[in-house]
């Protein structure tokens, strides 16, 4: 065929978490290829369009009409969107193109593809020259998204989403952003938001503050720039009409090579900070940058130089140029908590930021650093309420990530807590720690409750209240207001893999397996050693009865936790749920309780649940409420006890848990 140059409508479609799915479950991402192939393929032919052909998991088709390529991709979205697990991106570009035996060449080609690679999941996304054709259908929504630079095209590219619908006006007439976190009316059936965290435009004032870069020669001063821009974070939260990304979030992106465009596509923000810290003995020097991210221009910069014991006012400073430069008007309580010190001390201070530099990597041994470097901080300033919390938040994370009980840490925990509030009765992160200790090492759900709301209520940003709410509410049941509050702390910290994690055992604990599984594996997609997704993603495929694959992933597991009795117990548990009895008993037959950690005990009762022992297994549940284990809290809602939900004695654990 000789080469044809001509104008054509270029769309490019692609799976959403393809990539991942591939590396952990084989044959469903083939299933998923020919499901994908059979809804698209007559769907662009209805629409006059041409298959060009696929790419792994893409499809490349082209159409001799704007309308009819946007039409098309509305169509086909509408027809996947009750497909489990198949959600896509698709980009349409309109361009000079040459068609050759059956392909397609380029400019046109390339523009539309790169559009495509940073669509949100779910949506359509164009380009100016196509968005000039549709805008004046009244059948074909479209709102701006950002203009982007995309790779090996020269020009910046003007992009818009396209909606099947018309936006929604209030009865003023202005236009009204969708949530992604609307509750059902009374009577719907509970069908929880996609799980996807990016699927609309950045907030108009919000920040990503990234981590400072360290400019000394010195690679153990990492943990200060770290820290400068956490604690340019926690100001920043408190102002009213501002979002700012998570802490975790913003993290994932130290020493990334990626465009700031990017990153504000990912977190969904309007504007990023990012600087550099100079450290030198006790000479400093701060630079910091805010960048639009629709068109990456600074909007303002600035170098400070000073001491250590400048660096709370070049904080401050910064947080209050960024309100300004933003057109955020500061009321006297939001400069307040700007300024706000927690100590006058810098070593106190270097100390703690050293402390949330090693809390954050979640090991035992990070966390017993973190517990060091907390304490050195208050040796220096015995009322540093913020390192105590960290102390308190380090004793509950060992709790979770050690073999250590629970009970051994209560005390520590409880202390640190006490005394925080004591020195600070207004620090939100103190009454989320002390929420989160009576609930687990209590189960004191009422005055849990009340902390909870009482943290949110002074910090409503703060990712980890909300997160750590959600767990509250999914564990008594109300898994939509659950849900809702998982949302928020996912908007606010999008990246966390903790935060996506536990949105994921909520799905898991309302039985819809499929959308947990989906989180779990986007998870990994941010980091693939991140262990707790591997435990989800065995817990899934056992609710599914695809047994080989929940074994799989609890292999990998207890390779990661080196936890060999946890990888028994859950492996049994397998087993019995498999109707493999025989092995699942050889499994535990020899179990001695020393040999058992925090939670085991509860796994035992799991085991002789699916076993159908009923007597062992109220046996076991007894001897796990006598060792308080902090699993017990989601008794009433896991479905791993369905098989004994119904039995009064089950009935009588769960009142013993306060539930």
């Amino acid at each position: 065929m000789p080469q044809v140059r001509q104008l054509a409508a270029i769309m490019f479609t692609d799976i959403v978490g393809y990539t991942a799915l591939m590396g952990y479950d084989e044959q469903k991402a083939f299933e998923l290829i020919k499901i994908n192939r059979e809804v698209q393929k007559p769907i662009i032919e209805s629409f006059g369009g041409k298959w060009i052909k696929e790419m792994g998991d893409g499809v490349l088709a082209s159409f001799n009409t704007v309308i009819e390529a946007v039409e098309c991709a509305i169509a086909i979205q509408q027809s996947v969107k009750n497909i489990p697990g198949l959600r896509l991106r698709i980009g349409i570009h309109l361009g000079d193109v040459v068609f050759e035996n059956d392909d397609v060449f380029g400019d046109g080609v390339n523009i539309a593809a790169r559009i495509q690679a940073i669509t949100a999941a779910g949506s359509v996304w164009i380009s100016e020259p196509v968005y000039n054709n549709v805008a004046n259908k009244k059948n074909i929504q479209t709102k701006f998204v950002q203009v982007a630079t995309l790779k090996n095209v020269r020009e910046p590219v003007r992009i818009y989403e396209v909606t099947s619908r018309p936006e929604q006006s209030d009865e003023k007439g202005n236009d009204i952003q969708e949530q992604d976190n609307v509750q059902p009316a009374a009577g719907q059936q509970y069908e929880p938001p996609s799980s996807n965290t990016n699927n609309g435009t950045p907030y108009e004032k919000s920040v990503a503050v990234l981590p400072f870069v360290n400019m000394s020669s010195d690679p153990d001063q990492d943990y200060f720039g770290d820290g400068v821009a956490e604690e340019i974070i926690s100001s920043l939260t408190h102002i009213r009409n501002l979002k700012v990304a998570g802490r975790t979030s913003s993290s994932q992106f130290k020493s990334a090579k990626i465009d700031i465009r990017e990153v504000g596509k990912i977190l969904r923000v309007s504007h990023v900070l990012e600087g550099s810290v100079r450290k030198q003995g006790n000479l400093l020097r701060v630079t910091a940058q805010l960048i639009n991210v629709a068109d990456g221009f600074h909007l303002w910069s600035e170098k400070f130089d000073g001491s250590l014991d400048d660096i709370f006012a070049i904080q401050d400073k910064i947080a209050v140029a960024i309100a300004s430069k933003l057109k955020i008007t500061l009321f006297e309580n939001d400069l307040e908590q700007i300024k706000k010190l927690y100590t006058h001390n810098t070593k106190a201070y270097q100390f703690y930021l050293q402390g949330r530099y090693y809390w954050k990597r979640r090991s035992k041994e990070g966390l017993q650093s973190a517990i060091r470097f907390f304490e050195k901080a208050l040796l220096e300033d015995p009322d540093y309420a913020l390192a105590l919390t960290g102390i308190a938040d380090s004793y509950k994370l060992i709790g979770e990530f050690t073999n250590v009980n629970r009970k051994d840490l209560y005390q520590k925990q409880k202390t640190a807590i006490t005394r925080a509030l004591e020195i600070d009765p207004l620090l939100a992160e103190a009454h989320i720690s002390n929420a989160m200790s009576l609930m687990l090492s209590e189960w004191d759900w009422k005055n849990s409750e009340k902390e909870f709301k009482t943290g949110i209520a002074l910090n409503p940003n703060y990712a980890t209240g909300r997160h750590w709410y959600a767990e509250w509410l999914f564990y008594n049941g109300n898994f939509e207001k659950g849900y809702h509050e998982i949302s928020m702390a996912v908007e606010l910290d999008p990246v966390s893999q903790g935060i996506l994690k536990d949105k994921g055992m909520h799905l898991y604990y309302n039985t819809n397996y499929d959308e947990a599984i989906e989180i779990a594996l986007n998870t990994l997609d941010l980091d693939p050693g991140f262990v707790p997704v591997y435990r989800l993603l065995s817990l899934c495929y056992v609710g599914k009865q695809q047994f080989d694959k929940a074994i799989e992933f609890n292999e990998k597991w207890g390779t990661f936790m080196r936890k060999n009795i946890k990888t028994t117990v859950s492996l049994a548990h397998i087993y019995a749920s498999a109707g493999r009895k025989d092995e699942a008993e050889n499994l535990i037959k020899d179990v001695k309780p020393a040999e058992l950690g925090s939670n085991d005990y509860r796994g035992m009762a799991l085991v002789y649940t699916a076993l159908g022992n009923k007597t062992k297994a109220f046996d076991w549940l007894e001897k796990s409420i006598e060792m308080h284990e902090e699993s017990l809290c989601s008794l009433k809602v896991d479905p791993k006890f369905a098989a004994i939900r119904n039995d009064d004695r089950f009935k009588d654990m769960v009142k013993k848990v306060g539930l």
